[in-house]
């Protein structure tokens, strides 16, 4: 027995809640009603323009005509997949769709002027540029602006709670949770602006960007300029130089930053896992949930692994469709017509790890006591500050100490030292009385440097 239709991808099935706002415009129907938001403003330009005589519409006309774009749902829908199964062409489909629209608003006569001059990458290049700069902006910043904002805050929160660091996983020289935390943010935030600076490029120039069948109909018009004029109208970046399609170096670059997001956000997830893993994070038990089939007092930290899933294939597509774009052979080839449709896949699966992300750190606490113990049981990290101390002591002549280093290094190194015994050894040293004070107070817990207030920078 045959199952109903199913979605193929989980993206539409059971992760759908998480990612449905990018389907809003990285989907067939958000690219078709791009597409004719394309084709109706290039109608009202050559009619501003009075193309072939054309008078221009009245402001009345040029709503109604708007209207087939703001109006756009199911109908439409239906309608452009009825024509695409007779024209087997997607561009050439909302073509007919307009016209038809045209019909209705008693507009027959400019429409001579749909699609006028057009190659399909023309329309193509900026429905896209329209589609993924919506998604981005509108869908998935705001949800990358959130978790940076949570990690803002858990640094700022824990700014100046000790945590024992663990340079290639050794016990090290001991931070801050909110300093950690804070270095998240800053990284992610720095990514966040590179992402926000993108320039989305369109170009309108006909079948190999040279305006040829647009010279030929109309000689005397400046054609480059009414090309940059619609591009920009529209609220992107015109390019003056290209083949029948946009080169799709801003795609590059946009799915490089997001994939380099990605990439840092799976390394804060393994962090946090990590320090799951330790004790140093609880998670908080949500009423009703199973963390194991069969041991029921775990809590696993499914949020950060299945945004570490999610990351990797978003990270996987976004890098092939950077490389794919970039390529096209001589004028023009369809390799980027299959790959951009998966634009909606690779940011669906970042925006789902984001969902993730933001869930996870909603359901975890910091466990400072945990961190206290552990400080507690690694004095030696201290030997750092002790030789550091000396050196500073021989350099102004109130030692005569030959070599801190290996002094420190025979003391602590694969030795559990505690603070009866760095105390007593401190007390020994041949170093100034104002030095031999400073180091007996210390604590690993105190010993953290301006950890605290570097998470003050987040703000400058």
């Amino acid at each position: 027995m045959s199952l109903p239709p199913q979605p193929l991808s989980p993206l539409d099935g059971r992760y759908r809640p998480a990612v449905e706002g990018l389907g809003e415009f990285l989907s067939e129907a958000g690219l078709n009603r791009a597409r004719v938001h394309v084709e109706v403003e290039w109608l009202i330009a050559q009619t501003d323009l009075r193309f072939a005589g054309a008078e221009p519409l009245t402001e009345q006309q040029k709503t109604a005509l708007r209207a087939v774009v703001t109006d756009f749902g199911q109908a439409a829908i239906d309608e452009l997949a009825s024509l695409e199964a007779t024209t087997r062409h997607d561009v050439k489909a909302v073509e007919y769709y307009v016209r038809a629209r045209l019909r209705d608003l008693g507009l027959d006569p400019i429409a001579e002027l749909t699609h006028f001059a057009c190659t399909s990458e023309d329309i193509n290049n900026l429905s896209y540029a329209l589609t993924v700069k919506q998604a981005v902006t509108e869908v998935w910043l705001p949800k990358f602006d959130a978790v940076i904002a949570l990690f803002a805050s858990l640094a700022t929160e824990h700014a100046a709670t000790p945590m024992l660091s663990h340079t290639h996983g050794q016990a090290a020289t001991p931070t801050t949770v909110g300093k950690e935390f804070a270095v998240y943010a800053y990284r992610l935030g720095r990514i966040r602006r590179q992402i926000a600076e993108t320039e989305y490029l369109g170009k309108f120039s006909g079948a190999t960007g040279t305006f040829s069948a647009h010279v030929v109909a109309f000689p005397d018009v400046d054609w480059p300029s009414v090309s940059r004029q619609f591009v920009e109208g529209l609220g992107l970046t015109w390019n003056p130089l290209t083949t029948q399609i946009e080169s799709h170096d801003w795609q590059a670059e946009l799915y490089d930053r997001t994939a380099h997001a990605n990439r840092v956000l799976h390394n804060i997830a393994t962090d946090i896992w990590t320090y799951i893993s330790m004790g140093y994070i609880t998670q908080i038990p949500v009423a009703g949930a199973t963390g194991s089939s069969t041991m029921p007092h775990k809590i696993n930290p499914i949020r950060f692994e299945n945004a570490e899933a999610n990351l990797e294939l978003s990270s996987a597509l976004l890098a092939s469709l950077a490389e794919t774009l970039v390529t096209s052979r001589m004028q023009r080839d369809l390799t980027d017509s299959s790959a951009q449709r998966n634009i909606g896949v690779a940011f669906g699966h970042s925006l789902l790890a984001l969902d993730n992300i933001a869930r996870g750190l909603g359901e975890i606490s910091i466990s400072a006591d945990a961190m206290a113990a552990d400080l507690d049981g690694n004095w030696e990290v201290l030997g750092e500050a002790i030789q550091t101390v000396i050196r500073a002591e021989i350099t102004a002549g109130r030692s005569s100490i030959s070599d801190p280093y290996a002094l420190l290094k025979e003391l602590t190194r694969g030795h559990r030292v505690g603070q009866a015994e760095l105390v007593a050894f401190v007390e020994g040293l041949d170093i100034g009385a104002e030095a031999k004070a400073r180091l007996v107070a210390l604590t690993p817990g105190t010993y953290t440097g301006l950890a605290a207030s570097l998470v003050e920078r987040l703000g400058s």
